[in-house]
């Protein structure tokens, strides 16, 4: 089932959002700092997060976004490319993640890799990569004094930056190659990356689009590990705003009743009552785009979209819904061995639910 949407802006109260480290910016390490925390520059503050990696999937950078959301200023660091050599995988920013951070608001630090360790036991790979964290300073300085929005600094740096952040990719992999006596991969798949801006950023727009939707239907195909679903119901949903950008998910499950279409993002635990809190605000970032949807349609039938995050375990008893009356949901949470923080985490994602028009779904896995 394919799933069309539209999205003209952002609306909503975060609650689970993690206490942020503080830091002073004539401190500033990029390599040394958690992956959020908040840099002050006299009376500047700016939540900043950390990509490991341009791919999406490869860690929790949505966790990592979703605990900067209570600033004002919002910045990311991501690398634009990664190789970890030969032995490795080499990853390449996508276009779709930056129109989500502009989206998001999410001012995008496009960054390099200058320095890394040989790794202990695999011959052609390398480890701890580290940026060049005064590239990153000068940029965050840069934002510091942007008046314009998120979305216009995002499209400047890639049609000005990457050019020559490109070069000093190449650059510095070659470097980091002889010193370690390091083999990476074949750079005629940067010099590929790099044509897609010779007439601007429209080409990399289409080229990334297009592995988007490819992976989004290699996905709709896929169950994974972390998803325990009462129907293997899945959709694909193209979200696009009112710039053009578009998005390319897919649904963990999806029900439709009547008019109402409930849009389902599954976390699953075999080991714990909860599945992680990276796992938790890794759904809860796509809820911020799902409770803003317009004109979401099925083959041209409009729908009225229900966010759902559905939290299973086979160590739970019963179920609740967010919507279910406060004695309901007492009884269900007294009759289970959670914790405080758990109990907490409920809590807030109860509030969470209620403010923004999202459903939570507790229960037991099938």
């Amino acid at each position: 089932m394919e799933i069309k949407a539209k999205i003209t802006g952002i609306e909503y109260q975060s609650k689970l959002t993690s206490e942020l480290k503080e830091f002073d910016i004539k401190d500033f390490n990029i390599n040394n700092f958690p992956a959020s925390s908040i840099v002050k520059d006299g009376s500047f503050s700016f939540g900043i997060s950390k990509w490991v990696t341009p791919k999406r999937t490869r860690s929790y950078p949505y966790e990592r976004i979703y605990n900067t959301l209570g600033n004002s200023k919002k910045i990311t660091v991501i690398p634009i490319i990664k190789d970890e050599g030969k032995r490795g995988d080499r990853d390449f920013i996508q276009w779709d993640t930056v129109s989500l951070m502009s989206l998001l608001d999410v001012f995008v630090v496009f960054a390099y890799y200058e320095n890394a360790d040989k790794h202990s036991t695999r011959e052609n790979k390398i480890t701890n990569q580290q940026f060049d964290n005064a590239l990153v300073k000068s940029k965050i300085k840069e934002i510091k004094s942007y008046h314009s929005s998120a979305l216009h600094w995002n499209l400047k740096e890639i049609e000005y930056s990457f050019p020559e952040l490109i070069q000093k990719v190449k650059s510095s992999y070659k470097k980091i190659g002889k010193h370690l006596n390091v083999e990476f991969h074949n750079e005629q798949g940067i010099d590929r990356f790099a044509n897609q801006f010779i007439n601007g950023v429209k080409n990399f727009m289409d080229t990334s689009r297009q592995k988007a939707k490819d992976a989004q239907n290699r996905e709709l195909q896929t169950i994974q590990p972390k998803e325990a679903l009462s129907t293997l119901t899945k959709a694909t949903i193209t979200i696009e705003n009112y710039l053009g950008g578009k998005y390319y998910f897919t649904t963990d499950e999806i029900k439709i009743e009547g008019k109402n279409i409930y849009l389902i993002e599954g976390k699953h635990s075999k080991n714990s009552l909860l599945p992680s809190i990276g796992d938790i605000k890794d759904g809860l970032l796509k809820m911020i785009l799902y409770t803003n949807l317009k004109e979401v349609r099925v083959d041209d039938v409009e729908y009225n979209p229900i966010p759902v995050i559905k939290l299973t375990s086979t160590k739970l008893k019963g179920s609740i819904l967010s919507s279910d009356n406060t004695d309901k949901i007492s009884s269900f949470i007294s009759k289970q061995p959670f914790s405080k923080k758990q109990k907490s985490i409920i809590e807030n994602l109860l509030i969470e639910a209620k403010e923004n028009n999202l459903l939570i779904n507790i229960e037991k896995a099938e």
